[in-house]
């Protein structure tokens, strides 16, 4: 459903970016039509993207050098033995679990193939309480590296099981990963057309009505396309570059 009340351990629930919000901030509801609500100034520039009243997405402003970066963060319902389940599998806690005001209590890791994720432990904010709907997060994919030891490090940590299937060019293969029955989030091996400098990293996906109308006002804000729209087997996606060089994905989603 695309209404979420809660998010079972071990499933990516929520995203947001640090980046250069008088910007971003014009940009981002100018494509997607959300509404940015700060959490106050306790918060440290911190808000939250929002649709029909509900939380979709956050952001805040940049911390680390480099472009802006959409991080993924995966719900867990202990965040100490999660962290600890990171360290044990070969990952990094670069941030050691955190109280976040009353929403809840994260961490912030790096995968053993460079790739940043955080956790989140849920209190008062579950994560994106809409889901897989125009407008919406819908889907976290790594490209990674190293996609075997991204699939061993995962199963691991969260339990996830992996699936991979052969798609041919330019793709090659593309990795479902699955919880209790359940697809949660992709994976696949880096494209060879990224720069040799491009880390592991986590692409995130937002649902839209119409793929070539989305791209088309996203280059009308100063967006670069990256990947054309093309269809896959999911649905017709694009891959964008914000003005302040924040990547992401937008698709259409298959009935």
């Amino acid at each position: 459903m695309p209404e979420r009340t809660a998010y079972a351990p071990g499933t990516p629930s929520w995203v947001d970016i640090g980046t250069d919000l008088d910007g971003a901030i014009p940009f981002s509801t100018g494509l997607f039509g959300w509404a940015a609500e700060s959490a106050g100034e306790e918060a440290g520039g911190y808000g939250i993207f929002m649709k029909d009243g509900k939380s979709i997405a956050g952001y805040g402003p940049q911390q680390n050098p480099g472009p802006p970066v959409w991080s993924s963060s995966v719900t867990v319902a202990d965040l100490e033995a999660a962290a600890a389940a990171v360290t044990a599998a070969g990952g990094t806690v670069l941030v050691p679990p955190m109280d976040v005001m009353t929403a809840g209590r994260m961490a912030v890791c790096i995968d053993p193939q460079g790739g940043f994720f955080s956790l989140w432990e849920a209190r008062d904010h579950i994560g994106s309480e809409i889901v897989n709907e125009p407008g919406a997060f819908c889907w976290s994919e790594i490209q990674s590296r190293d996609i075997e030891g991204s699939k061993a490090f995962y199963g691991t940590v969260f339990g996830w099981e992996a699936v991979t299937h052969e798609i041919g060019p330019p793709m090659g293969s593309y990795t479902e990963f699955s919880l209790g029955g359940e697809t949660i989030a992709g994976g696949m091996p880096m494209p060879p057309m990224v720069p040799a400098e491009v880390p592991t990293y986590w692409l995130v996906y937002f649902a839209v009505e119409d793929c070539e109308e989305s791209v088309a006002r996203a280059t009308e804000l100063g967006a670069t396309v990256l990947v054309p729209p093309m269809d896959v087997q999911a649905g017709r996606f694009s891959v964008l570059m914000d003005p302040q060089g924040g990547t992401f994905a937008i698709i259409r989603l298959a009935p």
